[in-house]
Protein backbone atom coordinates (compact mmCIF):
# COMPACT_ATOMS: atom_id res chain seq x y z
CA UNK A 1 0.00 0.00 0.00
CA UNK A 2 1.11 3.76 -0.71
CA UNK A 3 2.07 5.97 2.30
CA UNK A 4 -0.82 7.94 1.60
CA UNK A 5 -3.08 4.61 1.68
CA UNK A 6 -2.27 3.64 5.16
CA UNK A 7 -2.29 7.06 6.51
CA UNK A 8 -6.26 6.94 5.13
CA UNK A 9 -6.51 3.51 6.99
CA UNK A 10 -4.76 5.02 10.31
CA UNK A 11 -7.33 8.04 10.10
CA UNK A 12 -10.18 5.49 10.18
CA UNK A 13 -9.33 3.42 12.90
CA UNK A 14 -8.52 6.49 14.88
CA UNK A 15 -12.17 7.84 14.32
CA UNK A 16 -13.37 4.43 15.57
CA UNK A 17 -11.42 4.55 17.82
CA UNK A 18 -12.24 8.31 19.32
CA UNK A 19 -16.07 7.10 19.09
CA UNK A 20 -15.00 4.09 21.65
CA UNK A 21 -13.25 5.91 24.00
CA UNK A 22 -16.13 8.47 24.23
CA UNK A 23 -18.49 6.26 25.24
CA UNK A 24 -15.93 4.24 27.50
CA UNK A 25 -15.69 7.33 29.07
CA UNK A 26 -19.76 8.05 29.80
CA UNK A 27 -20.09 4.86 30.95
CA UNK A 28 -17.39 4.48 33.46
CA UNK A 29 -18.65 8.02 34.92
CA UNK A 30 -21.89 5.86 35.19
CA UNK A 31 -19.90 3.17 37.10
CA UNK A 32 -18.40 5.66 39.69
CA UNK A 33 -21.50 7.62 39.80
CA UNK A 34 -23.49 4.42 41.12
CA UNK A 35 -20.66 3.29 43.18
CA UNK A 36 -21.22 6.70 44.96
CA UNK A 37 -24.57 5.99 45.13
CA UNK A 38 -24.16 3.02 46.95
CA UNK A 39 -21.44 3.86 48.67
CA UNK A 40 -18.93 1.34 47.14
CA UNK A 41 -15.65 2.39 46.85
CA UNK A 42 -14.69 4.21 43.44
CA UNK A 43 -11.45 2.36 42.79
CA UNK A 44 -11.06 -1.10 42.57
CA UNK A 45 -7.60 -2.18 42.40
CA UNK A 46 -8.57 -5.89 41.89
CA UNK A 47 -10.96 -5.19 38.98
CA UNK A 48 -8.27 -2.85 37.03
CA UNK A 49 -5.48 -6.06 37.41
CA UNK A 50 -7.98 -8.36 35.97
CA UNK A 51 -8.98 -5.55 33.29
CA UNK A 52 -5.30 -5.63 32.49
CA UNK A 53 -4.61 -9.09 32.07
CA UNK A 54 -7.95 -9.87 30.49
CA UNK A 55 -6.90 -7.27 27.78
CA UNK A 56 -3.34 -8.28 27.83
CA UNK A 57 -4.17 -12.23 26.89
CA UNK A 58 -5.87 -10.90 23.69
CA UNK A 59 -2.41 -10.77 21.95
CA UNK A 60 -0.63 -13.69 21.49
CA UNK A 61 2.70 -11.61 21.22
CA UNK A 62 4.50 -10.82 24.59
CA UNK A 63 5.72 -7.41 22.78
CA UNK A 64 2.07 -6.21 22.21
CA UNK A 65 0.61 -7.37 25.74
CA UNK A 66 3.08 -4.94 27.09
CA UNK A 67 2.06 -1.94 24.92
CA UNK A 68 -1.54 -2.91 25.50
CA UNK A 69 -1.24 -2.94 29.51
CA UNK A 70 0.56 0.32 29.02
CA UNK A 71 -1.94 1.58 26.65
CA UNK A 72 -5.12 0.83 29.01
CA UNK A 73 -2.92 1.78 32.29
CA UNK A 74 -3.19 5.26 30.47
CA UNK A 75 -6.68 4.40 29.81
CA UNK A 76 -8.01 3.82 33.57
CA UNK A 77 -5.73 6.98 35.09
CA UNK A 78 -7.50 9.30 32.40
CA UNK A 79 -10.91 7.61 33.65
CA UNK A 80 -10.62 8.19 37.07
CA UNK A 81 -9.57 11.63 36.10
CA UNK A 82 -12.18 12.56 34.18
CA UNK A 83 -14.50 11.12 37.15
CA UNK A 84 -13.31 13.14 39.29
CA UNK A 85 -13.35 16.32 37.24
CA UNK A 86 -17.17 15.69 36.80
CA UNK A 87 -17.36 15.54 41.04
CA UNK A 88 -18.06 11.84 41.08
CA UNK A 89 -15.89 10.46 44.34
CA UNK A 90 -13.62 13.41 44.75
CA UNK A 91 -13.59 14.22 48.33
CA UNK A 92 -13.02 17.40 48.69
CA UNK A 93 -10.60 18.29 51.40
CA UNK A 94 -10.80 21.85 52.21
CA UNK A 95 -7.54 22.36 50.53
CA UNK A 96 -8.59 24.05 47.15
CA UNK A 97 -10.57 26.75 49.11
CA UNK A 98 -8.02 27.37 51.56
CA UNK A 99 -5.56 28.10 48.79
CA UNK A 100 -8.00 30.37 46.81
CA UNK A 101 -8.70 32.22 50.41
CA UNK A 102 -4.96 32.89 50.99
CA UNK A 103 -4.30 34.25 47.15
CA UNK A 104 -6.91 36.27 47.40
CA UNK A 105 -5.85 37.69 50.79
CA UNK A 106 -2.38 38.52 49.12
CA UNK A 107 -3.44 39.64 45.83
CA UNK A 108 -2.31 42.85 45.78
CA UNK A 109 0.81 42.63 48.29
CA UNK A 110 4.41 41.74 47.75
CA UNK A 111 7.26 40.30 50.75
CA UNK A 112 7.91 43.12 53.09
CA UNK A 113 10.66 45.36 52.87
CA UNK A 114 11.64 44.79 56.17
CA UNK A 115 11.50 41.64 58.50
CA UNK A 116 13.40 39.48 60.60
CA UNK A 117 14.86 36.82 58.39
CA UNK A 118 16.81 33.48 59.68
CA UNK A 119 19.66 32.57 57.65
CA UNK A 120 22.22 29.28 58.29
CA UNK A 121 25.86 30.40 58.93
CA UNK A 122 27.70 33.46 59.59
CA UNK A 123 27.41 37.24 58.11
CA UNK A 124 28.79 36.42 54.14
CA UNK A 125 27.01 33.06 53.61
CA UNK A 126 25.29 32.60 50.35
CA UNK A 127 22.26 31.94 52.29
CA UNK A 128 22.90 35.96 53.41
CA UNK A 129 23.07 36.95 49.96
CA UNK A 130 20.12 35.45 48.68
CA UNK A 131 18.38 37.27 51.33
CA UNK A 132 19.00 40.71 50.17
CA UNK A 133 18.15 39.97 46.74
CA UNK A 134 14.51 39.17 48.46
CA UNK A 135 13.99 41.66 51.00
CA UNK A 136 15.10 45.30 50.77
CA UNK A 137 16.05 45.84 54.39
CA UNK A 138 16.27 42.10 56.26
CA UNK A 139 17.06 42.49 59.96
CA UNK A 140 19.15 38.66 59.60
CA UNK A 141 19.74 36.37 62.60
CA UNK A 142 22.17 33.57 61.80
CA UNK A 143 22.00 30.02 63.06
CA UNK A 144 24.25 27.56 63.31
CA UNK A 145 22.33 24.36 61.39
CA UNK A 146 19.39 24.32 58.86
CA UNK A 147 17.11 22.85 61.64
CA UNK A 148 17.71 25.60 63.69
CA UNK A 149 16.42 27.96 61.11
CA UNK A 150 13.08 25.58 60.74
CA UNK A 151 12.85 26.04 64.70
CA UNK A 152 12.88 29.98 64.63
CA UNK A 153 9.93 30.08 61.83
CA UNK A 154 7.94 27.63 63.27
CA UNK A 155 8.02 29.26 66.87
CA UNK A 156 7.75 32.81 66.04
CA UNK A 157 11.44 34.07 66.48
CA UNK A 158 11.56 34.80 63.11
CA UNK A 159 9.37 35.89 60.45
CA UNK A 160 10.74 34.68 57.57
CA UNK A 161 13.80 31.93 57.23
CA UNK A 162 16.40 30.85 53.83
CA UNK A 163 17.36 27.78 53.12
CA UNK A 164 19.19 26.27 50.04
CA UNK A 165 17.45 23.48 48.03
CA UNK A 166 19.12 22.46 45.45
CA UNK A 167 22.14 23.19 43.08
CA UNK A 168 22.63 23.68 39.49
CA UNK A 169 25.45 21.68 39.65
CA UNK A 170 25.68 19.63 43.25
CA UNK A 171 21.79 18.81 42.91
CA UNK A 172 20.13 18.81 46.30
CA UNK A 173 20.45 19.29 49.70
CA UNK A 174 19.24 16.38 50.99
CA UNK A 175 19.63 17.88 54.44
CA UNK A 176 17.40 20.21 53.77
CA UNK A 177 14.93 17.75 52.53
CA UNK A 178 14.80 15.32 54.84
CA UNK A 179 13.84 18.35 57.85
CA UNK A 180 11.09 18.95 55.42
CA UNK A 181 8.76 16.26 56.35
CA UNK A 182 9.89 17.40 60.43
CA UNK A 183 8.86 20.83 60.09
CA UNK A 184 5.57 23.05 59.92
CA UNK A 185 5.98 25.68 57.30
CA UNK A 186 4.89 26.93 53.85
CA UNK A 187 6.91 28.43 51.17
CA UNK A 188 6.04 31.99 49.98
CA UNK A 189 8.74 32.52 47.72
CA UNK A 190 12.38 31.26 45.90
CA UNK A 191 15.10 32.91 44.36
CA UNK A 192 17.86 31.73 42.22
CA UNK A 193 21.10 32.77 42.96
CA UNK A 194 24.42 32.64 40.73
CA UNK A 195 27.30 31.46 42.94
CA UNK A 196 30.90 31.83 42.27
CA UNK A 197 33.12 30.21 44.03
CA UNK A 198 36.80 32.02 45.22
CA UNK A 199 39.84 30.49 46.75
CA UNK A 200 40.72 33.09 49.97
CA UNK A 201 43.41 33.00 52.27
CA UNK A 202 45.39 35.50 54.35
CA UNK A 203 47.35 37.85 53.00
CA UNK A 204 50.91 37.01 52.36
CA UNK A 205 50.00 33.51 51.58
CA UNK A 206 50.48 31.64 48.14
CA UNK A 207 48.57 29.01 46.55
CA UNK A 208 51.62 26.27 46.98
CA UNK A 209 51.66 27.14 50.92
CA UNK A 210 48.30 25.73 50.82
CA UNK A 211 47.85 22.16 52.64
CA UNK A 212 44.28 22.09 53.75
CA UNK A 213 41.27 23.98 52.38
CA UNK A 214 37.81 24.40 54.75
CA UNK A 215 34.05 24.47 53.36
CA UNK A 216 30.73 23.45 52.75
CA UNK A 217 30.41 20.09 51.25
CA UNK A 218 27.93 21.55 48.39
CA UNK A 219 31.12 23.72 47.61
CA UNK A 220 33.69 21.26 47.57
CA UNK A 221 31.64 19.27 45.10
CA UNK A 222 31.02 22.40 42.74
CA UNK A 223 34.39 23.07 42.72
CA UNK A 224 35.58 19.18 42.17
CA UNK A 225 37.74 19.90 38.99
CA UNK A 226 39.92 22.81 40.68
CA UNK A 227 40.33 20.96 44.02
CA UNK A 228 41.54 17.77 41.84
CA UNK A 229 44.24 19.98 40.81
CA UNK A 230 45.63 19.91 44.34
CA UNK A 231 46.62 16.07 45.56
CA UNK A 232 48.77 17.29 48.43
CA UNK A 233 45.61 19.23 50.23
CA UNK A 234 43.76 18.19 52.57
CA UNK A 235 40.05 19.08 52.11
CA UNK A 236 37.71 19.53 55.41
CA UNK A 237 34.32 20.04 55.43
CA UNK A 238 32.40 22.48 57.66
CA UNK A 239 29.08 23.98 58.05
CA UNK A 240 29.35 26.91 55.78
CA UNK A 241 31.14 28.51 53.42
CA UNK A 242 31.42 31.88 55.32
CA UNK A 243 32.41 29.97 58.29
CA UNK A 244 34.83 28.83 56.15
CA UNK A 245 36.50 32.22 55.88
CA UNK A 246 36.10 33.06 59.37
CA UNK A 247 37.84 30.22 60.00
CA UNK A 248 40.64 30.74 58.08
CA UNK A 249 41.10 34.52 59.29
CA UNK A 250 40.75 33.24 62.62
CA UNK A 251 43.39 30.92 62.38
CA UNK A 252 47.04 31.21 63.37
CA UNK A 253 48.20 28.61 60.76
CA UNK A 254 49.46 30.09 57.58
CA UNK A 255 49.11 27.40 55.61
CA UNK A 256 44.75 27.32 55.58
CA UNK A 257 42.53 28.62 52.75
CA UNK A 258 38.51 28.46 52.33
CA UNK A 259 36.39 28.12 49.47
CA UNK A 260 33.95 30.88 49.94
CA UNK A 261 32.51 33.74 47.79
CA UNK A 262 34.23 37.02 47.03
CA UNK A 263 31.85 38.95 49.28
CA UNK A 264 33.67 37.27 52.11
CA UNK A 265 37.19 38.12 51.07
CA UNK A 266 36.83 41.94 52.50
CA UNK A 267 34.29 40.67 55.21
CA UNK A 268 37.38 38.65 56.77
CA UNK A 269 40.30 40.66 55.63
CA UNK A 270 41.44 37.79 53.35
CA UNK A 271 42.93 37.55 49.70
CA UNK A 272 42.45 36.02 46.82
CA UNK A 273 44.20 32.81 45.87
CA UNK A 274 41.63 32.08 42.91
CA UNK A 275 38.69 33.21 41.28
CA UNK A 276 35.34 31.04 39.64
CA UNK A 277 37.06 28.04 40.69
CA UNK A 278 33.18 26.55 40.53
CA UNK A 279 33.07 23.55 37.44
CA UNK A 280 30.27 25.45 35.62
CA UNK A 281 30.61 29.09 34.88
CA UNK A 282 26.82 28.96 35.19
CA UNK A 283 26.68 28.02 39.12
CA UNK A 284 23.17 28.86 40.14
CA UNK A 285 21.68 27.81 43.50
CA UNK A 286 17.89 28.23 44.31
CA UNK A 287 16.60 29.06 47.95
CA UNK A 288 13.05 29.14 49.38
CA UNK A 289 11.13 31.74 51.64
CA UNK A 290 9.48 30.34 54.24
CA UNK A 291 7.22 31.50 56.77
CA UNK A 292 5.16 30.19 59.49
CA UNK A 293 1.72 30.70 57.92
CA UNK A 294 0.64 30.56 54.18
CA UNK A 295 1.35 33.49 51.96
CA UNK A 296 0.65 33.12 48.89
CA UNK A 297 1.11 36.13 46.89
CA UNK A 298 0.32 37.78 43.22
CA UNK A 299 1.76 35.38 40.36
CA UNK A 300 2.26 32.79 42.47
CA UNK A 301 2.99 29.67 40.02
CA UNK A 302 4.84 27.09 41.77
CA UNK A 303 3.67 25.05 43.91
CA UNK A 304 6.07 22.35 46.31
CA UNK A 305 4.41 19.15 48.07
CA UNK A 306 5.59 16.00 49.72
CA UNK A 307 3.36 12.96 49.53
CA UNK A 308 4.46 8.94 50.84
CA UNK A 309 2.32 6.31 48.52
CA UNK A 310 1.46 2.85 49.06
CA UNK A 311 4.27 0.17 48.40
CA UNK A 312 2.95 -1.45 45.46
CA UNK A 313 3.28 -1.01 41.54
CA UNK A 314 2.16 1.75 39.97
CA UNK A 315 1.26 3.69 42.63
CA UNK A 316 4.02 6.69 41.43
CA UNK A 317 2.43 6.23 37.75
CA UNK A 318 -0.93 6.97 39.23
CA UNK A 319 0.35 10.10 40.60
CA UNK A 320 2.44 11.30 37.54
CA UNK A 321 -0.45 10.27 35.01
CA UNK A 322 -2.68 12.76 37.20
CA UNK A 323 -0.19 15.43 36.32
CA UNK A 324 -0.43 14.01 32.58
CA UNK A 325 -3.96 14.20 32.73
CA UNK A 326 -4.62 17.85 34.38
CA UNK A 327 -1.81 19.32 32.26
CA UNK A 328 0.22 20.06 35.08
CA UNK A 329 3.77 20.81 34.50
CA UNK A 330 5.99 18.83 37.14
CA UNK A 331 9.06 20.53 37.74
CA UNK A 332 11.05 17.87 39.85
CA UNK A 333 10.49 14.89 41.73
CA UNK A 334 12.79 14.17 44.82
CA UNK A 335 12.39 10.92 47.16
CA UNK A 336 13.81 10.47 49.78
CA UNK A 337 13.88 7.94 52.65
CA UNK A 338 10.98 8.18 55.46
CA UNK A 339 12.54 8.81 58.85
CA UNK A 340 11.89 5.35 60.19
CA UNK A 341 10.53 4.08 57.55
CA UNK A 342 11.67 0.88 56.62
CA UNK A 343 12.56 1.36 53.05
CA UNK A 344 9.79 3.49 52.83
CA UNK A 345 10.19 6.76 50.93
CA UNK A 346 8.98 10.17 50.72
CA UNK A 347 8.03 12.20 47.71
CA UNK A 348 8.81 15.85 46.68
CA UNK A 349 7.23 17.54 43.41
CA UNK A 350 7.93 20.72 42.54
CA UNK A 351 4.77 21.46 39.90
CA UNK A 352 4.35 25.13 37.45
CA UNK A 353 1.07 26.22 37.38
CA UNK A 354 -1.48 29.21 38.03
CA UNK A 355 -2.31 29.49 41.57
CA UNK A 356 -5.99 30.04 40.37
CA UNK A 357 -6.51 27.17 37.53
CA UNK A 358 -8.94 24.80 38.46
CA UNK A 359 -7.14 21.82 36.93
CA UNK A 360 -4.45 22.74 40.10
CA UNK A 361 -7.15 23.21 42.35
CA UNK A 362 -8.75 19.88 41.22
CA UNK A 363 -5.12 18.47 41.60
CA UNK A 364 -4.83 19.75 45.18
CA UNK A 365 -7.99 18.14 46.49
CA UNK A 366 -7.39 14.65 44.65
CA UNK A 367 -3.88 14.65 46.06
CA UNK A 368 -4.82 15.15 50.01
CA UNK A 369 -8.02 13.21 49.55
CA UNK A 370 -6.08 10.06 48.04
CA UNK A 371 -2.62 10.04 49.17
CA UNK A 372 -1.31 8.21 52.62
CA UNK A 373 0.29 11.07 53.76
CA UNK A 374 0.07 14.80 52.33
CA UNK A 375 1.82 17.63 52.77
CA UNK A 376 1.48 21.62 51.23
CA UNK A 377 4.78 23.10 51.55
CA UNK A 378 2.79 26.18 49.72
CA UNK A 379 2.94 28.17 46.38
CA UNK A 380 4.79 31.06 45.26
CA UNK A 381 6.57 32.54 42.47
CA UNK A 382 10.58 32.57 42.08
CA UNK A 383 12.93 35.35 41.60
CA UNK A 384 15.19 35.01 38.98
Amino acid sequence: MEIEALRGEIDRIDDELVSLFLKRMGISLQVAAYKQAHKLPVLDRTRERALLSRVAAKSDDADMQLYIRLLYASLLGLSRSYQRKSGVGIQHTGLSSRIRESAAKNAQNVLPASAVVACQGVEGAYSSLACERLFRHPDIMFFSSFDDVFSAVQQGLCRYGILPVENSTAGSVNRVYDLMARHNFYIVKSVRLKVEHALLAKPGVKLADVREIFSHEQAIEQCSAFLSGLPNVRVTVCENTAAAAKRVSESDRADVAAISSKDCMALYGLSMLGEGIQNNANNYTRFICIGREPEIFSGADKTSLMLTLPNRPGALYDVLSRFYALDINLLKLESRPKPGGDFEFLFYFDIEAPVYSENFLQMMDELEASTEQFCYFGSYSELL
